[in-house]
């Protein structure tokens, strides 16, 4: 089982573990690459079931086909929760397949009173050992803190996402005349210790991405939404890092993980993944 940090009564100025390997993996590998393993049996090549347990087999083979360029995976849960115990399990197998070089995102989107969440942050931080987790932010500071007292981890506060339905809250203005999710910005700003505070910013949003950059720049950005969703990639890249060209990843999920065509053999369906991974990996180092 991956080593998992208890900091919850350290102090100091020294930087989130998280943070230092993964921005240490960037500019080692010239990428952002974020792999999201949102493993739908629907959707899996049929190849897969011809094994016991064909979505672990899966994650197993795009885990293999992209360490060498990728520098997180992101693990939707809701794709394991929805299939019960078996897909937890499935899930906490996968974390075992991924080097202990890359960080590993529960997105899980998770926040609830104190007590809730101290539940929650213990399972995705020490039960689970994820680098780090995505959370909502609409319950205020009391339901976040039990997930930044893990100040050696990594924290992604929901703030300009990629859906339609960001417009009914996120975009409103305040009587301030700011948009809520500038509000959020300022706030996990001022949440964030040891610099594990983090955004996730949709990349269908790149004409606001750069201001968001500039508004926190000692932010970490998730920037979701590049590939099937039709965020452009270039601009991800060159709005989304901070000045040192680190601190974000952007997740390509179904667009890499599910690429077109048959496979005769997991051999050749890894080589497809691979393909596509080094395309984008390319236009990554290409832009940094």
């Amino acid at each position: 089982m991956k080593l998992f940090y208890k900091t919850r009564e350290r102090q100091g100025k020294q930087m989130s573990v998280v943070r230092e390997k993964t921005n240490g993996r960037i500019s080692a590998l010239k990428s952002l690459l974020c792999v999201g393993l949102d493993s739908d049996p629907e959707k899996i090549p049929k190849l897969f079931f011809e094994y016991e347990n064909p979505v672990l087999e899966f994650n197993s083979s795009v885990i293999r086909a992209t360490s060498d360029v990728a520098v997180a995976y992101k693990l939707n849960t809701a794709f394991y929760e929805a299939r019960g115990i078996a897909g937890l399990q499935d899930m906490e197998k996968t974390l075992l397949q991924i080097p202990d070089t890359v960080m590993t995102i529960a997105d899980a989107k998770r926040a609830d009173i104190g007590n809730t969440s101290r539940m929650y942050a213990q399972a995705f931080f020490e039960h689970w050992s994820f680098d780090a987790v995505t959370v909502a932010p609409y319950m205020g500071f009391d339901s976040l803190e039990p997930f930044f007292a893990y100040s050696d981890k990594l924290v992604f506060v929901l703030g300009l996402t990629s859906n339609k339905g960001s417009e009914d809250f996120e975009e409103q203005l305040m009587q301030n005349g700011q948009p809520l999710y500038r509000s959020v910005l300022e706030k996990v700003a001022s949440w964030s210790r040891n610099g594990n505070g983090g955004v996730v910013v949709g990349a269908t949003k790149s004409t606001l991405l750069q201001e968001i950059r500039c508004a926190v720049p000692g932010l970490f950005l998730l920037i979701p939404g590049v590939g099937a969703q039709g965020g452009s990639l270039e601009n991800a890249v060159n709005f989304g890092v901070d000045g040192n060209r680190q601190s974000a990843v952007i997740n390509v999920s179904r667009s890499l993980i599910y690429p077109s065509g048959s496979f005769s053999s997991i051999d050749d369906y890894e080589r497809a993944v691979a393909r596509e991974a080094a395309i984008i990996h390319a236009e990554m180092k290409r832009v940094l």
